[in-house]
């Protein structure tokens, strides 16, 4: 029964993620870039100066956390399993080349993330609880006058939050401390449960204090792992290099475990996993910016990209080297498995490493994935409804610590899809208001004095 519904997951997520929403992400991501002058590449050093030095406005500025809360918030959620085991599944399954993919989707969705988090700050609003709201339900709605496509984007959000937010994060770091520690699935479930409710209870404020905290000590952590990895096998990356942009169009041929793969393949696993891993174009993250602190759109818009630029060219850049300059991406593992065979290859403590990580990185999307799941009910059913969705969804992760991996991936993998199409379609639809904000703000906000 499980093995059916599996296939019948698997053959609705090739049917959600064929070819029309591939050249409709890459197609906003390069019809936004021409549109804003390459703002991710003209403007990345300010940017990276707002979200990581400057860090907040100064003076009053409207909001519930600062900029850079809302940027740990919205890297808490997307720095996650896809990171670890999604990279070592697109390289495991699309060869070398799929990373490459991974590096256009990344370049092209900061300028995606950007557009986002202008349109969510310009058309947030306040709440009867006092806090900020705003997202892709509300731009949709309110920008383009679309109340139904708003509510569509609505319901796949609050449902994919139980997949990609939820279920694969408790699910993916059970098996990874079970592998490495021998530590039982429930007790794990059980843990991300108890320490997923104790935070997520007091709203955004509390969950921006604790990713503002685990976000930046988790990514150095694993970094730190990763360099010493390649310090190891450092002859290898040139010939990693190599391999990712000869692959990237050219079929790869079976090599030891790995089957092969074509180039549709490669492009499809690079994409679904590039955006599984920095969600840029599925509207996610901009329902974090909405609560930032900010005086204008643009300067959040531009700390929002940085997300995207740490997410997908730094971390995920640093997994695929090591998986491919260890040379273990053709044993025939992939997931997470893969990944930490990968990091043990180098030294005795690489698995325990990447466990560690993964242990880090899916609890911190859980919390910020839990808000972004509440916002969206509560678009849907109003207040009412957000603090029953705060114990669901904290009991559904010690489910997801006890199911099928292939499940739940392809669940989630679902669930992006139908977000992202909505979302699209808004962003399309309203990328003039983004090219007029950002010529009333930009000239101010990328001063670096």
């Amino acid at each position: 029964m499980q093995e059916n519904l599996s296939q019948i997951l698997s053959e609705i997520s090739s049917l959600v993620w064929g070819l029309p929403l591939i050249v409709l992400l890459l197609g906003t991501g390069i019809y936004l870039t021409v549109l804003l002058r390459g703002i991710q590449f003209r403007a990345l050093l300010p940017a990276l100066y707002l979200a990581l030095i400057k860090r907040k406005e100064s003076g009053e500025a409207e909001g519930d956390i600062t900029q850079f809360q809302a940027l740990m918030t919205a890297l808490s959620a997307t720095v996650g399993v896809g990171n670890i085991a999604g990279v070592a599944t697109a390289i495991a399954v699309g060869g070398p080349g799929a990373l490459f993919w991974m590096w256009v989707t990344g370049l092209l969705g900061m300028a995606t993330k950007y557009s986002e988090a202008v349109l969510a700050v310009k058309y947030r609003e306040v709440d009867k609880f006092g806090t900020m709201s705003g997202g892709p339900m509300y731009y949709i709605s309110k920008g383009l006058g679309l109340k139904w496509l708003g509510f569509l984007f609505a319901l796949f959000a609050s449902i994919a939050a139980f997949g990609i937010g939820n279920m694969v994060q408790s699910n993916s770091v059970a098996d990874a401390l079970g592998e490495a520690f021998g530590i039982p699935f429930w007790l794990t479930g059980a843990v991300l449960c108890i320490g997923t409710g104790l935070v997520i209870v007091g709203g955004i404020k509390s969950i921006a204090r604790a990713t503002s905290t685990i976000v930046p000590f988790m990514i150095i952590f694993y970094l730190i792992g990763a360099v010493i990895t390649l310090f190891v096998f450092w002859e290898n990356i040139p010939a990693a290099f190599y391999s990712i942009f000869q692959h990237a169009l050219s079929p790869t041929a079976a090599a030891g475990g790995f089957l092969g793969s074509t180039i549709a393949q490669t492009l499809r696993m690079g994409v679904a996993r590039g955006i599984f891993s920095n969600e840029s174009g599925l509207g996610s993250s901009p329902i974090a910016a909405a609560a930032a602190k900010t005086k204008n759109p643009v300067g959040q818009g531009l700390v929002s990209m940085t997300q995207t630029f740490i997410d997908t060219i730094v971390v995920c850049t640093f997994t695929g080297l090591v998986i491919l300059s260890s040379g273990v991406w053709t044993s025939g593992e992939t997931g997470s498995a893969l990944s930490a065979e990968a990091f043990e290859s180098g030294y005795s403590l690489g698995a325990d490493i990447v466990a560690i990580s993964l242990a880090f990185f899916a609890y911190s999307t859980l919390l910020g994935w839990s808000y972004y799941g509440e916002k969206a009910i509560e678009y849907i059913l109003k207040e009412r409804a957000v603090m029953p969705y705060r114990i669901v969804f904290t009991l559904v992760v010690f489910v997801g610590a006890v199911v099928k991996l292939e499940l739940v991936w392809a669940f989630a993998d679902i669930m992006n899809g139908l977000m992202a199409f909505p979302n699209l379609i808004g962003l399309l639809g309203l990328s003039r208001v983004v090219v007029e904000e950002t010529k009333k703000y930009l000239p101010i906000e990328t001063s670096m004095k």
